[in-house]
């Protein structure tokens, strides 16, 4: 862990202030766009958890995603609950799933662990897209719109709140013992065995974080967005996440932060401009990993 650097810290006091200031100054498109980001940056950074310190790949971390997202949808769909509780239930549902999934696979490493994530991720996509009668299929679930005092400019500062703490808690992991006992773990798990560290407590606890971190924000972005797809767990959005953190750096905590940004403006600023924004979006990714090869947040010199 490095100590920031004086003017890292103001543009980051920058950074927060002009985030706080932007309902005030963005229009509607523009606000929902900064909502997009922030769920990505949430999103980004509970995939960078897994992948960074947990040392674990991933191939299908949208299936956490799209848990958070149905099983916020279904509460207030079903239950009628609150958008708060649900909100609240979105990574604990997630979390959980986690949980199930992570102590069966845990133990494998590398592409087979890999392999297994996007296996299940593909068993929640065809699940979202077959139970019609729960989750409406290809149609999904629609007015998921939040109350009127989160409306516009209220949602935004909420997710503002939700997405921001999400990721600092997460960072809070990451320089935390259970944190340095992730990365003890990933860089060598018999030497950290042999010490008495808890291996495969370590593993599935930042599979779990991972999971319940995404599902948050999926849950976010069901609101955000009024409706919840099938698509939300779908490769793509797996792809998205796996871009945004290795754009940003995997060896740094502000590259998961620096790789959604980047990746949500390019790819809405490009689908805006032309029809041929996958070409030029995927000429600039290249672009940026042979000038950056490892990650927009490397530190240099």
């Amino acid at each position: 862990r490095r100590p920031s650097r004086p003017w890292q810290r103001w543009a980051a006091a920058a950074a927060l202030l002009l985030a706080l200031l932007a309902p005030f100054v963005l229009g509607p498109f523009a606000l929902s766009v900064a909502i997009e980001a922030l769920v990505a940056i949430l999103f980004a950074a509970s995939l960078h958890l897994m992948m960074g310190p947990g040392g674990m790949p991933s191939f299908g971390h949208a299936a956490w995603f799209g848990l958070g997202a149905y099983g916020a949808a279904l509460l207030v769909q079903q239950a009628g609950a609150p958008m708060a509780v649900a909100l609240l239930a979105a990574p604990v549902l997630a979390g959980v799933a986690a949980l199930a999934v992570g102590a069966a696979i845990v133990r494998l490493s590398g592409v087979y662990l890999a392999m297994l994530t996007l296996a299940f991720a593909q068993i929640v996509w065809a699940t979202a897209s077959q139970a019609v009668h729960l989750t409406g299929g290809e149609n999904g679930i629609l007015g998921l719109w939040p109350p009127g005092w989160a409306q516009g400019a209220g949602y935004y500062w909420l997710a503002l709140a939700v997405c921001l703490g999400g990721t600092l808690l997460l960072r809070r992991v990451i320089f935390a013992p259970l944190g340095y006992g992730m990365r003890a773990v990933r860089d060598s798990p018999a030497r950290a065995s042999a010490i008495g560290l808890p291996v495969y407590a370590l593993r599935l606890a930042a599979f779990t974080l991972a999971g319940a971190a995404a599902g948050l924000a999926g849950g976010v972005f069901a609101f955000a967005k009024g409706s919840v797809f099938p698509a939300y767990a779908g490769i793509q959005r797996s792809v998205d996440a796996l871009l945004m953190v290795l754009l940003g750096g995997v060896q740094t905590v502000s590259g998961p932060v620096l790789g959604a940004l980047a990746y949500t403006g390019l790819y809405d600023g490009l689908l805006r401009v032309t029809d041929w924004w996958r070409l030029v979006l995927g000429a600039v990714i290249v672009a940026l990993v042979l000038l950056f090869p490892q990650g927009l947040g490397a530190r240099r010199g």
